[in-house]
């Protein structure tokens, strides 16, 4: 099999293997994150926004199955018109990664999400990619970044921070049989190395400066209601004391 994207990659008994992880991941993730508008930038023949409940959910790229054809450091979307963006595994193959980002932080509303998927270097994944040296096919030509990288890049955003996880820590190979072999590491990997998994998901809100989320007081609510309710009763009480007389 001739491997000439990411996506002919993920076809493969090892794409197979972090699909799943990032599948299962992303699912739990975008379940709990609300608004209006979710955009999936990338990999469009995976739905990594299967499990959110936004109105309005569509994928975006340069190529393939896309209901919006753009690139990645150039989204024609306005500003702060979306709730929620994925980037799954953008980062690493972009030519400007950080634009990217930018373009991200134009696009979301205060207090909206990004969520990325990455390869992380630290790892046996990232041994592979060193072997390979930028020569090799897809995924170990890509310039993985650091979840370190990419929280210094949202921070100076004006992003924080938020849940996010690593997988993936069996060696870099290739058949499903070893695979198989190797995926004791799973469990071994999240307890004694937890930040060494061959891929990250990490998640980040857009903060905005002096700006504040107000949520309705429904005890003062309450209390107003009730307030307003024993007035009436007064003003029946007089009204019916006065028909009498």
């Amino acid at each position: 099999m001739s491997i000439l994207s990411l996506s002919d990659w993920l076809e493969t008994p090892q794409g197979r293997y972090l699909l799943e992880w990032e599948q299962a991941r992303l699912d739990a993730m975008v379940a709990d994150i609300f608004g209006y508008n979710a955009v999936q930038i990338g990999l469009p023949e995976v739905d990594f926004l299967r499990m959110n409940r936004m109105p309005f959910r569509f994928t975006c790229g340069r190529l393939g199955e896309v209901a919006v054809v753009s690139q990645q450091d150039e989204l024609p979307f306005a500003t702060a018109s979306l709730d929620l963006v994925v980037l799954p595994h953008v980062l690493e193959f972009a030519r400007r990664p950080h634009h990217v980002l930018r373009e991200v932080e134009r696009v979301l509303v205060p207090e909206g999400s990004v969520i990325i998927s990455g390869f992380n270097p630290f790892s046996l994944w990232g041994v592979r990619r060193l072997l390979a040296r930028k020569r090799g096919a897809f995924p170990w030509q890509g310039q993985y970044l650091s979840v370190m990288r990419i929280k210094d890049w949202l921070t100076l955003l004006g992003f924080e921070m938020q849940s996010g996880g690593f997988g993936c820590y069996t060696p870099a190979v290739g058949s499903a049989e070893w695979i198989d072999r190797w995926r004791f590491m799973d469990k071994a990997g999240s307890r004694w190395w937890p930040v060494c998994g061959g891929a990250y998901v990490v998640q980040g809100i857009k903060r905005v400066q002096g700006m504040r989320v107000i949520t309705p007081n429904w005890r003062e609510k309450k209390a107003t209601a009730k307030q307003l309710s024993t007035v009436a009763q007064r003003e029946n009480g007089a009204n019916g004391a006065r028909k009498i007389q």
